[in-house]
């Protein structure tokens, strides 16, 4: 357990440092990796080039993990997320990610899911309930 929550935390380090520290050692040739918003990246050198091109538009700021959960060949973990893009963007959610091990430890399937950090009550002003105009952040 200990081994691949530090593969995990390997992982989120990359993305705060902006550095390759080990893509190869963590994910297996053919991972499945699915982003909370869509995007599916179908082997290790899709996920390599999504993280070096990525990083030449934005920066992650915080992905903070808040705990973890194993079960056989799975793990999940809880986390907190937030990143600035170049053009000013922001974005910040709380999110889960679910990831399946090879048995070698390496992750052979990633998948991301998250939730809209601005919560609130829809009943709070009665039994009618009083949704944001907003667009809905679908993760």
């Amino acid at each position: 357990m200990k081994e691949r929550e530090e593969i995990i935390r390997l992982w989120f380090r990359m993305w705060l440092e902006q550095e390759d520290l080990g893509i190869d050692c963590i994910f297996t040739e053919d991972v499945l990796y699915t982003e909370s918003w869509g995007p599916r990246y179908e082997d290790r050198e899709t996920v390599k080039h999504w993280f070096e091109e990525w990083n030449t538009r934005g920066r992650v700021l915080v992905w903070d993990i808040k705990q973890f959960f194993h079960k056989e060949d799975q793990t999940a973990v809880e986390w907190y997320f937030k990143n600035e893009m170049d053009d000013g963007g922001i974005d910040e959610f709380d999110g889960m990610s679910l990831v399946e091990w090879s048995p070698e430890n390496k992750i052979k399937a990633l998948t991301e899911f998250g939730c809209n950090i601005h919560y609130y009550n829809p009943y709070q002003y009665g039994d009618k309930p009083r949704f944001r105009e907003e667009k809905a952040a679908w993760f």
